[in-house]
């Protein structure tokens, strides 16, 4: 639960940490013309492709994170290689991640807002891919006609990232206090409400993310415990009518034992006129009655009278939170419920969505550290300088030269100069180690 700043109401957020990987662009290739009758052959090394993004995309068909419980590793797939007769290497496809509206995508090392997803249809590119190796053809120069110099292909972004969803429920339990709505709700989901025989257990709502067997997933509320005036502010009123706006189906949970005293018909109209006094509205969405506490001795009995007040038209689903019975059936009816059911918009809402801005990551200039390691080496690390020590093919001699030139133009020279370093001193950037020469 997080505090919503707004409305000063905790707030139920779904959250979880994935990782993500771009794809590796493809290798370029060095290759020469042999062909015959061509006289000047050449270098004739094709490209690599581009690796693939790894895009979020909204999906107004998802409620929930709850697929990423499952799968928590992103990884897209690199560049195709390029090939000699100067042909370039495939692009790569994007991975599309579907994601639920309202999902904010933030850095886990920086805490930086990379997307805030509202919209469907939606996209944020979350890891971009790298780009595709140049082949030897693209080195061509009046001093080097035949250079044997072919860039590996750049490494896709990687980073962890956490997805955090506000998450609004869907069904609403509702019902007098002690009827058994934080029961249900921890024997249908991992929510773990605080349970007690007294009036009013629940004071603030409690939810919980519900997977149905044939994979449907839907967020359920257990409401504050209503009474009678609740329209008009006693006991926990308007704050459990207010989180009630918010949901698409009620469902009604009615304690059939009548162990307390209480009459079950009289329950069922005495909230629902508490709704009705609320906000008209609320008769626009579907509910369904659920006659809980079916293990106990008297609540056939009462179940069958209750039937005959209500009619045959509101279907009525007999279970008991404690034993599990008839909990399956109830779960598949209420997510068919919800796919059949709009959603109810909201004024406050429609202007929140209005609010909110998409945030781009912006990458920092290139920049290196050194430091002296404990065999007295000295340690050159920074993202860029690695992004271009793996794209270097150290087994080709002019490869290596070039690499060199490309530390000098960073300004790595001049930096270990000015840490100490003398000729012979031995420098590693990440496995690779080579000598100093000033």
């Amino acid at each position: 639960m997080k505090l919503d700043k707004k409305s000063g109401e905790k707030m139920f957020v779904d959250e979880v940490k994935i990782y993500v990987k771009g794809g590796d662009g493809g290798n370029g290739m060095v290759a020469f013309r042999r062909e015959k009758y061509v006289p000047n052959g050449g270098p004739a090394g094709g490209d690599g492709g581009n690796g693939a993004d790894v895009v979020f995309e909204v999906d107004e068909g998802l409620r929930t994170l709850m697929d990423f419980r499952y799968k928590r590793h992103f990884k897209a797939n690199r560049g195709e290689h390029g090939m000699s007769k100067s042909q370039h290497g495939k692009n790569a496809e994007d991975m599309i991640v579907k994601v639920p509206p309202g999902t904010v995508v933030i850095d886990d090392d920086t805490d930086e807002v990379i997307a805030d997803l509202v919209h469907h249809g939606q996209r944020a590119v979350i890891a971009r891919g790298g780009r595709g190796g140049r082949g030897n053809k693209r080195f061509v120069s009046p001093a080097n006609t035949a250079p044997e110099i072919a860039e590996n292909g750049e490494p896709g972004i990687e980073r962890y990232v956490r997805l955090e969803l506000k998450v609004l429920a869907d069904v609403g339990l509702v019902g007098f206090p002690s009827v058994g709505k934080s029961t249900l709700l921890s024997s249908v989901s991992s929510a773990k409400p605080k349970i007690a025989e007294y009036h009013f257990t629940t004071i603030v709502p409690n939810l919980g993310v519900i997977e149905t067997d044939d994979g449907r997933s839907f967020v359920m509320a257990d409401l504050p415990g209503l009474i009678e005036g609740a329209h008009a502010g006693v006991g926990l009123g308007h704050q459990f009518l207010r989180h009630i706006e918010r949901t698409r189906v009620i469902v009604h949970v009615i304690d059939m034992s009548g162990l307390e005293g209480r009459n079950p018909y009289e329950d069922y109209v005495t909230i629902n006129e508490e709704l009705e006094e609320y906000n008209l509205r609320f008769t626009e969405r579907p509910q369904l009655v659920v006659a809980n506490k079916m293990d106990m001795p008297d609540s056939e009995e009462n179940l069958r009278e209750f039937k005959e007040k209500i009619g045959d038209d509101i279907k009525v689903f007999p279970i008991s939170a404690i034993t599990r019975q008839g909990l399956r059936e109830l779960l598949y009816a209420i997510a068919d419920l919800l796919e059949e059911t709009p959603e109810f918009l909201l004024h406050e809402e429609e202007e929140d969505s209005d609010t909110r801005v998409m945030y781009k990551f912006e990458k920092d200039g290139m920049s290196f550290d050194i430091s002296r390691g404990p065999d007295g080496v000295f340690v050159v690390e920074g993202a860029d300088l690695e992004r271009l020590f793996k794209m270097t093919d150290f087994s080709r001699e002019d490869s290596v030269r070039r690499f060199s030139r490309q530390l000098r133009g960073m300004g790595v020279d001049e930096a270990l100069r000015q840490r100490g370093a003398k000729d012979g001193d031995v420098v590693r950037i990440m496995e690779f180690e080579f000598d100093f020469i000033d």
